[in-house]
């Protein structure tokens, strides 16, 4: 069986390639963020690396993150693994570029959000549905907010509805938008981080979010709480989680 994250580094060892491999769901599962966790911190400190670029075998780039592990009883180590993870993509030394293509929700598109450069197809969707299932999405209601400002980021937390690539690009959660996200990416790396001094790049990449990892950290610690003392206590969390799991109807109680 192969694992969930084919790694390797091309570009003369400039350029780590990490690829979601469970297709077609791309599911982030327990297992998915510990290999990508653990390619971060093995290549990591390499002097030469200049960038990340994170893709997906398949269609779609992911679903999210495993319902299954937001469940009583798992989702707490669920959260703080995955919450591992996205600081530290905020705090890559080098940037970290993502290719879209189909369907990036959930967990996805928070794990995206932590990057630097997003590249999407047009046809891409990417949105937070959390809300659907009667929880909301932790990591992005701190990314999104810096990304794309309060008032697109309410609205996407709020409706859990999908918006096209197009309509990311518009709202500034997309660095560009092509048919081939990946040949896009690595254009991007080749005509402008690949010629730059890696540790001047290094350097630049840390300034650039100096505060902003330190807001997100903070604010991260404080929603976690919110979700496993606050929202995973009420009986509409359950209700929705396992109405999903169940491929049933939800019966909000509304408490």
């Amino acid at each position: 069986m192969s694992g969930p994250v084919s790694a390797w580094i091309e570009r003369e060892g400039a350029l780590l390639r990490l690829r979601l491999d469970r297709p077609k769901a791309n599911v982030l599962d327990a297992a998915m963020i510990s290999a990508l966790k653990g390619a971060f911190g093995a290549h990591g400190a390499n002097p030469s690396l200049r960038g990340v670029l994170i893709d997906a075998a398949g269609s779609h780039f992911s679903f999210g993150a495993s319902v299954d592990e937001h469940m009583p009883g798992q989702c707490a180590a669920m959260l703080h693994g995955f919450h591992a993870l996205i600081l530290e993509i905020l705090r890559s030394p080098v940037p970290v570029m993502i290719a879209i293509r189909g369907q990036c929700l959930g967990g996805g598109l928070e794990l995206a959000s932590a990057a630097h450069l997003l590249f999407a197809t047009p046809e891409a969707r990417l949105g937070q549905p959390e809300i659907q299932l009667g929880v909301f999405a932790p990591a992005a209601s701190c990314l999104l907010p810096e990304r794309i400002g309060l008032a697109a980021a309410e609205d996407l937390l709020l409706s859990g509805r999908s918006i096209s690539g197009v309509e990311a690009l518009a709202m500034g959660l997309v660095t560009s938008l092509s048919d081939d996200p990946e040949a896009a990416a690595l254009d991007y790396f080749d005509r402008f981080l690949a010629p730059k001094s890696a540790s001047s790049l290094r350097y630049a990449a840390r300034a650039a979010r100096l505060d902003l990892t330190a807001r997100v950290a903070g604010k991260l610690a404080a929603v976690e709480d919110l979700y496993l003392n606050g929202l995973m206590q009420t009986c509409d969390a359950l209700e929705g989680l396992t109405a999903f799991i169940e491929k049933r109807e939800t019966r909000w109680k509304d408490h």
